[in-house]
């Protein structure tokens, strides 16, 4: 069993992660950048080191830095949470050269499912179905052109190695095809080092439906069902919920087994997600997958009644799977708000500052995943998020009458919040029904912050 954990992360998802290896009774190691010298991580690991400055790559994303720590502190694993290092192939595999445990996939499956060209390949392989597109990369605006007008209008350009919405352009004809091309090129040449592109068929007002899956170093893979996160702005999701008010029974078991075929093409170990869109008329179509555990993972967690940060801890320490789909429970349902500091009404623009007063909401039915305290100073230079709110009930209906009340209990004060903005959201029609799709929010703002 692992020993002691750096957790190589910071924010809420690093209290997550420190306080299951508390419950494991495994010692934690804490990073932190001169930002973060107050952060509740840094409070609550057994150690902390200072890594660097404040901006990512001289502290979060500074491989040497991190691996360092880890070895004088004696940490003999290291769990990357998400986004910075967390899909990383050379992080993982230099952590296992230096005989530190990578808490996540290996580093050829973080690679190979990186490479979404590939990946797409695979699922060919595998029989999960995809969106017509490109078999691979395509290296000039002149070859989407052609392909675009064999698969017709509107086609989607993705950059091989992107993620969050950068380097993706959609394509609603010929004329804004080079200018499309070589913009999502460029963007993901900055941000991922890598301007390699491909191009599928863009599917209309879809909704976004994604499988949590475990996988063991055994060949046993399940999954814990689906989160719909439809809701999204820029790409960027808002809310999810699982399981998807849009899914039959029937759907459910089609997709999952398809996520498990997915897993099980690459061999694939610890926490992941099959990413699927499903269309108007309920096709789904394998889009991506993520080789680490997601931000919204709370709402798997109370509806399964599964700890998938205990869950990525024991594979990564050589456990099997202590169960199978057939023991899994799917019960009751939950809804999670991502909490941002930014002002809705000024173009979602971030918000930095101190925290001067604060009360989170609880009771029953209510999770809140968060690292500020009253006197926190959000600092400016990392992402917006600053909790997540989870309400659970036996239907939807419950859970969304939980949400509401402890979206009207939370107060945050000092800087400015995305609270009100989310409780105008769920308060729309669209959502009480389970009616909406990817590009909901984006048609409907103006009316969601009441400027109509």
């Amino acid at each position: 069993m692992i020993s002691k954990v750096l957790v190589a992360n910071r924010g809420e998802i690093a209290v997550r992660i420190i306080r299951a290896c508390r419950e494991m009774n495994i010692e934690t190691v804490a990073i932190y950048s001169t930002a973060d010298k107050d952060s509740l991580h840094v409070k609550l690991a057994d150690e902390a080191v200072c890594i660097g400055k404040p901006l990512p790559r001289d502290s979060y994303l500074n491989i040497e830095s991190i691996i360092t720590a880890a070895v004088l502190t004696g940490a003999d694993a290291i769990h990357p949470g998400f986004g910075f290092l967390s899909e990383n192939a050379k992080f993982a595999r230099i952590c296992r050269e230096c005989n530190i445990k990578f808490i996540g996939p290996t580093p050829e499956m973080i690679e190979l499912m990186g490479d979404k060209a590939r990946a797409r390949q695979m699922m060919i392989e595998a029989d999960v179905p995809v969106v017509p597109g490109s078999e691979g990369t395509i290296d000039t605006a002149q070859d989407a052109r052609v392909l675009a007008k064999c698969i017709g209008y509107p086609v989607i350009l993705k950059a091989v190695a992107g993620g969050g919405g950068r380097g993706m352009r959609i394509v609603w004809n010929e004329s804004e095809i080079e200018m499309a091309f070589n913009t999502a090129r460029n963007e993901a040449l900055s941000a991922f080092g890598d301007g390699s592109m491909y191009l599928e068929k863009y599917i209309v007002e879809p909704r976004h439906i994604e499988f949590q899956i475990l996988g063991d170093a055994y060949g046993n893979v399940v999954h814990l069902g689906e989160r719909d996160c439809s809701l999204q702005r820029r790409h960027q999701k808002v809310i999810e919920e699982a399981p998807s008010p849009c899914i039959s029974p029937a759907l459910r078991k089609k997709m999952g087994e398809a996520a498990i075929r997915a897993a099980k093409a690459v061999k694939y170990e610890n926490a992941g997600t099959i990413e699927f869109i499903l269309d108007k008329d309920r096709n789904f179509f394998f889009i991506e997958m993520n080789t680490r555990i997601q931000v919204e993972h709370p709402v798997t967690e109370m509806i399964t009644g599964i700890d998938l940060i205990r869950e990525q801890i024991r594979i990564a320490s050589g456990e099997r799977l202590q169960f199978t789909n057939k023991d899994i429970q799917i019960k009751g349902h939950a809804i999670e708000c991502r909490i941002n500091a930014e002002n809705p009404k000024l173009n979602f623009r971030p918000c930095a500052g101190k925290i001067v007063e604060l009360h989170l909401p609880g009771g029953r039915g209510v999770r809140v995943d968060t690292a500020i305290y009253p006197g926190y100073s959000v600092p400016p230079t990392y992402d917006s998020m600053l909790a997540k709110i989870i309400a659970y009930g036996d239907t939807r209906e419950e859970a969304l009458s939980i949400m509401r009340r402890a979206l009207a209990e939370a107060v945050i004060e000092g800087i400015d919040t995305n609270i009100d903005f989310q409780y105008d959201l769920i308060h729309t029609d669209a959502f009480n029904e389970g009616y909406f799709d990817t590009s909901f929010i984006e048609k409907n703002l103006d009316s969601i912050l009441g400027e109509e």
